[in-house]
């Protein structure tokens, strides 16, 4: 099934009133630092504190009586867990959840808050889809997948939907891209009004890098990187959207990862994770001057042990 802008403008009416419409905020001080007029979507401030909150919801609330009865089951590092876990939640099904056993602290304590079941299994794509099959297999739960699914993008695709319409005068988006949900969605709507349309990524977890430039999709057998959130790889219907819609790709270190986190602490006074910091950092990628820029900030929740190096 293919995602078409139609599907995000049905997913933000189905959504709205379990999501908030996050604030966006300008900087003066950033935009003179990157060197561009810059405006940021704030994700952060999300339910769950994460964008992730909208796709599993606008996934979960198309699933039948029967579905939900027999509940959910996914696979994450943190973010799209927390969200799926909520959604369940408010729609009254149960939820398993399968994520690494290095997956930050608070995020699998958030999961758990929700109410859903955490399973934990070694940390790379086939330990956590391999464990997956077997607990579906099992208890005949609906997959709703992080980012390969069509209406988890659609749901992505509202924060993009929103940036729009408050801030119609923007030009280009930056966006962090991991599995590529957000990127898909936010490209669709950047087709639709014209918006450039930028996707970053650790440098260290760079398939989307590399498959958009070989025109190849190519996986990610050992990411390292600081953005938890991003060490998973495209599929197949994310790549062909990207591929279809994105202008570019662009890789950040780690160290800039940390620096941009720290920007945004001290002059926004907001808590971004790595995987939100990847997107700002592109900041410094940026060569069109004239242009404003919008910047999705996709998460909030920091692993307590990168604090220290934060100071």
């Amino acid at each position: 099934m293919d995602v078409q802008f139609a599907d995000i403008v049905a997913a933000h009416a189905r959504i709205r009133d379990g999501v908030h419409q996050t604030p966006v905020m300008r900087s003066t001080r950033l935009s003179q630092l990157w060197g561009v007029d810059v405006v940021f979507k704030c994700e952060n401030l999300q339910k769950v504190g994460a964008f992730k909150a909208r796709g599993a919801l606008n996934a979960v609330k198309q699933l039948s009586p029967a579905q939900l009865r027999a509940g959910v089951i996914t696979h994450s590092s943190g973010n799209h867990a927390a969200a799926l876990a909520r959604a369940a939640a408010l729609m009254g099904a149960t939820a398993d959840v399968v994520m690494p056993h290095n997956a930050p602290s608070n995020k699998k304590a958030a999961v758990r808050g929700y109410g859903a079941t955490v399973h934990e299994c070694e940390p790379s794509l086939a330990a956590r889809e391999a464990l997956t099959r077997t607990l579906m297999e099992r208890r005949g739960a609906t997959l709703i997948h992080p980012y390969d699914d069509p209406a988890v993008i659609a749901g992505q695709g509202t924060a993009a939907l929103e940036f729009h319409q408050q801030c119609p005068e923007v030009h280009r988006w930056l966006v962090p891209v991991g599995g590529g949900g957000l990127l898909s969605g936010t490209a669709l709507v950047g087709q639709r009004y014209g918006v450039e349309v930028i996707g970053v990524e650790p440098a260290g977890a760079d398939d989307a890098f590399r498959s958009v430039r070989s025109g190849q999709l190519q996986s990610n057998t050992n990411p390292s990187t600081l953005a938890d959130g991003l060490r998973g790889a495209l599929s197949a219907r994310t790549f062909g959207i990207i591929k279809a819609h994105v202008a570019d790709i662009v890789t950040v270190t780690e160290e800039e990862i940390l620096t941009a986190m720290r920007e945004v602490a001290n002059t926004l006074k907001l808590v971004i994770e790595p995987s939100a910091a990847v997107a700002v950092a592109g900041l410094k990628k940026c060569t069109k001057t004239d242009q404003r820029v919008g910047v999705i900030l996709s998460g909030g929740n920091v692993d307590p042990i990168l604090w220290p190096l934060l100071g």
